[in-house]
């Protein structure tokens, strides 16, 4: 089995958890919950340059532990000072060393739109999201049929969430109605073996309705990747692990911000 199969099989253990200790109302009781969101999509088609979605990531399957002095609270207001348009979150605790409380407590002192970036596979998750204070919610079509991707959409946006909808090949494309998402992640990184290609972006942009905004993920680190993307139409990057490896990460979001100038 690969690692995304091992993750979705941990995800369903942790969703019959979830529904074991809490009730949809218990979730919609909570203070966020009734909480107006930021809007993702408002935000990254509104600029002209490349927008950054930067990420809060302590460590992945592949990678292991990316950045020791890990202090979620100080990197995202690094990230919100130095002008990152909206701030994405790893919640998963069994493979990636999230925590929903990490998303939680930056969404106490959030002024652009959070991203909850997780495994969901059921309602519960993505009601558990809202409560905790995402704008926005990850679902990752490699992971999902299209009446789960479908379903789990309208979910989401019934309670005031947005979709970043992820996709990595052109067949998956094929699960996606691009009259109910409009909002499109490109994740260059392989899941079945973690390689990374920006050329994934680079060759899907094409096939996607102008009407859609495109998000490439995963695998930047040098100028030249963000080069390659200014001649297509995508509106934001995502990146995580060349942040969380630097010293300073405002000096490096900064120097980023820089090569995403159109």
């Amino acid at each position: 089995m690969n690692i995304l199969g091992q993750i979705i099989d941990q995800k369903k253990l942790e969703v019959a958890q979830l529904k074991s200790q809490y009730s949809l109302k218990d979730f919609a009781s909570t203070p966020f919950f009734c909480r107006k969101s930021l809007s993702l999509y408002n935000k990254i088609t509104s600029e002209n340059n490349i927008s950054i979605i930067a990420e809060v990531k302590k460590a992945s399957p592949s990678k292991g532990l990316i950045r020791c002095d890990f202090n979620h609270l100080e990197i995202a207001n690094d990230y919100m000072i130095s002008g990152a348009s909206a701030i994405s979150v790893l919640t998963d605790k069994r493979f990636f060393q999230g925590d929903t409380s990490f998303l939680e407590d930056i969404a106490m002192i959030r002024t652009i739109p959070i991203l909850r970036k997780d495994f969901i596979i059921d309602v519960f998750q993505v009601y558990q999201a809202k409560s905790i204070g995402a704008d926005a919610i990850l679902l990752i079509a490699e992971a999902l049929t299209k009446d789960e991707i479908n379903s789990l959409t309208e979910s989401a946006y019934s309670i005031g969430l947005e979709v970043l909808l992820e996709v990595h090949s052109e067949e998956q494309l094929e699960k996606v109605d691009f009259t109910l998402n409009r909002l499109l992640g490109i994740n260059n990184r392989n899941l079945t073996n973690f390689v990374t290609d920006i050329n994934t972006t680079i060759e899907l942009t094409g096939k996607i309705p102008k009407s859609v905004a495109i998000v490439s993920e995963s695998g930047f680190s040098k100028a030249e990747d963000i080069q390659r993307l200014k001649s297509t139409r995508v509106d934001a990057v995502l990146v995580g692990e060349h942040f969380m490896r630097k010293t300073d990460i405002r000096s490096a979001l900064n120097e980023f911000r820089e090569l995403c100038i159109r």
